[in-house]
């Protein structure tokens, strides 16, 4: 059954989108499905300013990409970098206790979405080689 959360995190699209001028990209194809996710990012002084992606896959992964773009304007690169570790926690037996600045994940990342692990991470593997 369809988590109404993924569904809902999914449709709000404002970041599906090339922003200009963009300083950092990658595109990253999932082995698996066949997803692909390219993402957009303007970093100045170790700060996000924008970020958006543009992709070719699933729901999930598209859940995953809005929240990324939605939780990592003006983040810097350390405090993102700290999260990323956050997430190599998730896994199929308890959630990740997220800090309340990240709350937004626990709707995406909990452990009854597990078996979509490779869609929900592929932004986050996208971005791993930019920051």
């Amino acid at each position: 059954l369809m988590d109404i959360n993924i569904l809902k995190i999914a449709s709000d699209t404002k970041n599906n989108k090339l922003i200009k001028n963009f300083t950092h990209t990658k595109k990253y194809k999932s082995q698996i499905c066949g997803d692909e996710i390219e993402i957009f990012l303007i970093i100045k002084n170790n700060m996000i300013e924008d970020l958006s992606y543009q992709s070719q896959s699933c729901i999930y992964c598209n859940a995953s990409a809005n929240l990324v773009t939605k939780n990592f304007k003006s983040k810097s690169r350390g405090k993102i970098k700290t999260f990323l570790k956050l997430l190599d926690q998730f896994n199929d037996k308890e959630n990740i206790l997220f800090p309340n600045e990240w709350k937004d994940f626990k709707k995406v990342f909990d452990k009854k979405n597990f078996s979509r692990k490779e869609c929900l991470t592929l932004p986050i593997k996208a971005l791993k080689k930019i920051i």
